[in-house]
């Protein structure tokens, strides 16, 4: 069964990457979530004052993977206890944000939020906000796939391929 879930965790560049080879996930498209249809370019949204976040959209077939494996591998992929950055990458549009679709969803990453924080798995308290998804708007068509179409990007280079890299090892086992 087709599902949906939408995460921001810094640059949609590494989520994507990251989400794109993992058995169950059917497509990843970068986008903006949380503020309004006028502002949702990369350059308004660059700004930081539009209220969206870089995210990924990712269609599931919810029969292979679950939402809550998705949201294993959300919390790995970035740190969720920087407010409004991810490494270099500065503001609120590299939040750390659940856009849940349903009651369900709200409700288990609510779950694992708390979970992650009792258990102290970082060293500061997560800040991820779970917010329910407004509305998505896809990234301008040069952001799909960006890694693979752009492998000898600098910051593909320093940031995105060594996240990936990491990513894959560790998750070995779901890989595509």
């Amino acid at each position: 069964m087709k599902s949906e879930a939408t995460f921001g965790a810094g640059c949609f560049w590494c989520i994507e990457a990251c989400f794109n080879d993992v058995r169950g996930i059917l497509n990843v498209y970068p986008g903006y979530a949380g503020g309004s249809e006028s502002t949702a370019n990369y350059n308004d949204v660059c700004s930081g004052n539009t209220g969206h976040a870089e995210v990924a959209r990712i269609e599931y077939d919810s029969a292979k993977i679950s939402f809550e494996k998705l949201l294993e591998l959300f919390w790995f992929v970035h740190d969720p206890t920087q407010l409004n950055r991810q490494g270099n990458d500065v503001g609120s549009h590299y939040r750390s944000v659940i856009f849940y679709h349903n009651e369900s969803q709200k409700q288990l990453a609510e779950f694992y939020k708390q979970q992650q924080n009792d258990s102290k798995v970082w060293d500061k308290p997560v800040i991820t906000e779970i917010s329910m998804l407004p509305a998505f708007y896809a990234a301008e068509d040069y952001h799909k796939n960006y890694l693979k179409l752009n492998p000898k990007n600098l910051y593909c280079q320093s940031i995105v391929r060594p996240k990936v890299e990491k990513f894959k090892k560790i998750f070995d086992d779901l890989m595509k």
